[in-house]
């Protein structure tokens, strides 16, 4: 008799969750992924599989020469993945098994969050990520509208008010940001990566800015931004890729004006070495 999903107990949920979710998001699994994540035998992990294919036939093609399952084509998740919680798993190694859902312990609000990208262009561009892989999406951006790209993403970047992925661009052969609520679709192609495409290839990726934040000369009450932010001699000091510099400095409202001539009502950090700033790519979107 064929075992359904409401008769499995919760210890097996959690690792048939574990499963849906490495297969959807990162293209693969193996049955060692079980072993080390639950500490369960061989055996278990086999069956735990075995019972997977039974509730979601279609979703798994093994690769026998590598002894691994991989994510079919025309996935079709076994549970819910909630955008924010599996973005906070996909960066974090956190919440990637179904215990994870019952929510937050205390009542938590998060306003700076109105939007939340597709799950199916979040498995998309995670798997692309994880294999190494390139992506051919319609993509809507404000210069350009609706376009195809073919993209090579390697990383996602949550700036505090979205995500986006961090990719090499094919259409304009350069490393640019891919809002992810703004790709419409995205489909995993044929081809590797080339070098170029690499993010060791992306300057403003590998090089490492450091910022000297202290509070607004023009606020009245230095040591209470100072303990806002854990300062040391009232001054912190963040390194951060060049690539996030401007998102940072906007997230955080920072004034990145040498004479600090922006208002401290509206920005209670001020940027000491706006020097650092030489070179950095996305300062259009720093207060200045």
């Amino acid at each position: 008799m064929k075992q359904t999903l409401e008769e499995v107990g919760q210890a097996q949920r959690e690792r048939l969750f574990h499963i849906d979710f490495r297969a959807w998001f990162l293209g693969r699994l193996a049955r060692g992924d079980l072993i080390r994540r639950f500490g369960v035998k061989e055996a278990a992990a086999t069956r735990d599989i075995a019972l997977y294919r039974q509730l979601a036939p279609g979703n798994l093609l093994f690769e026998g020469s590598a002894k691994i399952y991989l994510c079919a084509p025309g996935f079709k998740p076994l549970f819910d993945h909630p955008p924010e919680r599996t973005l906070t798993a996909i960066a974090e190694g956190l919440g990637d098994d179904a215990a994870g859902a019952v929510g937050p312990h205390v009542r938590t609000e998060r306003p700076l969050r109105l939007n939340h990208p597709a799950i199916e262009i979040i498995a998309a561009v995670s798997r692309a990520i994880a294999e190494r892989r390139v992506l051919r999406i319609r993509y809507c951006s404000l210069a350009s509208g609706m376009t195809t790209r073919e993209i090579a993403p390697f990383a996602l970047v949550d700036t505090g008010t979205r995500w986006h992925a961090r990719a090499f661009d094919r259409r304009r052969a350069g490393f640019r940001d891919f809002v992810l609520t703004r790709i419409a679709k995205a489909d995993l192609i044929d081809g590797a990566v080339a070098e170029v495409e690499d993010r060791e290839a992306d300057d403003q990726w590998t090089r490492i800015v450091e910022l000297e934040l202290v509070p607004h000369p023009g606020i009245q009450r230095p040591e209470a931004v100072a303990l806002d932010y854990a300062m040391e001699d009232g001054v912190l000091r963040a390194r951060l890729r060049a690539a996030v510099v401007g998102y940072a400095l906007l997230h955080l409202s920072v004034d990145a004006t040498p004479d600090h001539s922006l208002s401290p009502d509206r920005h209670q950090l001020w940027l000491r070495n706006s020097a650092a700033l030489y070179g950095v790519d996305n300062l259009a979107i720093a207060p200045r």
